[in-house]
């Protein structure tokens, strides 16, 4: 009887998809735009996102591999604000049935998750495939797809398999984009016929930032007076490191149109780190280096991937050290065009010049990272709210101001917003309701979806809006300590409890919703 009673709940909860999908195709392109402060367009997704290794844990379980994650928390605890790591994460691997049902409840239609690598290729290319790992995410995807939610799927979110690092030393050498097509075509293989929106890799801007300019990341690589680390150099490998990625993209992309897209009818693109980089000041100085701000973030890789180039900002000031691509990785480039782009953004900096002026040194002050200055204060006003994570200031038109750039910059390429949120960083004193009440979330997501429908009544073509994140997760170099889940969970007991925010969520959903159709 509860089987039948399950069957009969996916069959209506398809016909109900299938309703909406079809009042959404004879939708006219009219009603299709933000007319009022309450729409969205039809197909617009609303969804939470994640990561394989902050999220599922079963750490060498069924076959997986080691990870780069995976020995940096284990050999180097010190380096994590409370000395953890991902081996168990918040155990999604065993527990996706019940966060789906918190999907479920909060009304979400699409979730955002990303592929563990060293799961699905424990050893990359010099090892065989762990058909558990398949199996895994099989059974996620079904389970999402019976519940009427989308699977938005990135092949690469900071974890790699740690035989790469190994071998070859990962994104320093081309060998890795050899590595990552494997993976990509293994994953539209079997993942495809089912999976309709891919990114390729999360944020590579920022990750090579963390990893081989300052080496906080694993590998930990860096030169003085960047970071101090054992080995490396920061005026080099960053953009030896990030080319590889571009190309690596581009190749999984070709992968994807050539091969896959034709009969799966899905779609690709890559997720960066933006921020919106303020002039200091009305200078020329302050607004050109603004520019290279942007130019050294967030353009460093879309530049490429859209346009085939590095921004002139960063060739101008590089010189040499900025790989060249070469006429047929140009080319390559160029018809590998990518579908969309994902947009992660949590938040915005005054800039201030150190090319033609003499400034503090400070995060963005070098020749590398584009000789543009980044400061939360001018004076004594600060850009926007400021928070107890220091990189994380509250400053909604700085997203309307991000998504009009690159409305403008990239031609109204169509955007999904793929990770936004808030992160309460929890003190001693932090008590479990006061993370419960989370009515700064609440704040802070509700600024930043009015600035989104402003960017949209302004034109700019967003598809979609990801939550980060569903649950309090591991949050890299602050461990468990930054928590930015809608559901709260605790540290011992793994038990899932929804803040003020995922109720929130719920309704501002729920009335989205009904604004489409009635």
């Amino acid at each position: 009887m509860e089987t039948f009673a399950i069957f009969v709940f996916i069959i209506s909860l398809q016909s109900l998809m299938f309703n909406v999908y079809s009042s959404c195709l004879h939708q006219s392109s009219s009603e299709n735009i933000l007319e009022d402060s309450s729409s969205f367009p039809c197909d617009f997704l609303f969804g939470a996102a994640s990561s394989a290794y902050q999220y599922e844990g079963a750490f060498l379980t069924e076959g997986k591999g080691l990870n780069n994650w995976d020995i940096f928390t284990h050999e180097y605890p010190g380096k994590i604000r409370d000395e953890n790591n991902g081996d168990m994460a918040v155990d999604q691997y065993h527990r996706f049935m019940e966060d789906i049902q918190l999907m479920t409840s909060l009304g979400v239609n699409s979730y955002r998750f990303s592929i563990s690598w060293s799961r699905v290729l424990p050893r990359g290319r010099f090892g065989s495939i762990n058909y558990s790992g398949i199996t895994y995410y099989n059974r996620l995807i079904d389970a999402l797809l019976s519940r009427g939610i989308k699977p938005f799927v990135t092949l690469n979110h900071l974890d790699y398999p740690q035989e790469l690092e190994n071998r070859f030393q990962s994104w320093l050498s081309p060998e890795m984009q050899n590595d990552f097509v494997y993976l990509a075509n293994i994953c539209f293989k079997h993942f495809g016929d089912r999976v309709k929106h891919w990114t390729t890799l999360n944020e590579p801007n920022q990750q090579i930032i963390l990893s081989h300019l300052k080496g906080t990341f694993p590998p930990s690589r860096c030169s003085l007076p960047y970071g101090n680390c054992s080995q490396g150099n920061s005026e080099t490998e960053p953009f030896i490191a990030a080319h590889n990625a571009i190309l690596a993209h581009a190749k999984a992309v070709h992968i994807y149109q050539t091969k896959y897209q034709e009969e799966q009818k899905g779609i690709i693109g890559i997720v960066v780190q933006t921020s919106w980089f303020e002039p200091i000041s009305d200078s020329i100085a302050d607004i050109e280096a603004a520019e290279r701000a942007q130019a050294f973030y967030s353009n460093w890789i879309l530049d490429p991937v859209i346009h085939g180039k590095y921004p002139k900002e960063m060739v101008n000031l590089l010189g040499s050290a900025l790989p060249r691509f070469s006429r047929k990785e140009v080319e390559n480039l160029k018809k590998s065009r990518l579908d969309f782009i994902g947009i992660n953004h949590y938040t915005s900096y005054f800039i201030q010049d150190c090319l033609f002026s003499s400034c503090n040194t400070g995060d963005g002050a070098s020749k590398v990272e584009g000789f543009a200055l980044k400061l939360n204060r001018k004076g004594n006003v600060s850009i926007g709210e400021l928070t107890d994570v220091p990189w994380q200031h509250i400053h909604p038109q700085g997203f309307q101001k991000m998504l009009n750039y690159l409305t403008d910059r990239y031609h109204n390429i169509p955007m999904f917003i793929t990770e936004n949120g808030f992160g309460d960083l929890q003190k001693p004193e932090t008590t479990v309701n006061e993370l419960l009440n989370d009515t700064k979330r609440i704040q802070y997501m509700s600024g930043y979806l009015d600035a989104l429908k402003s960017a949209m009544r302004d034109g700019a073509n967003v598809k979609g809006y990801f939550a980060w994140s569903l649950l309090d997760n591991f949050e890299w170099l602050y461990g468990y300590k930054l928590r930015f889940g809608l559901y709260h969970v605790d540290p011992i007991t793994l038990k899932r409890t929804p803040k003020l925010s995922a109720s929130w969520y719920q309704n501002y959903i729920g009335e989205h919703l009904r604004s489409r159709y009635h």
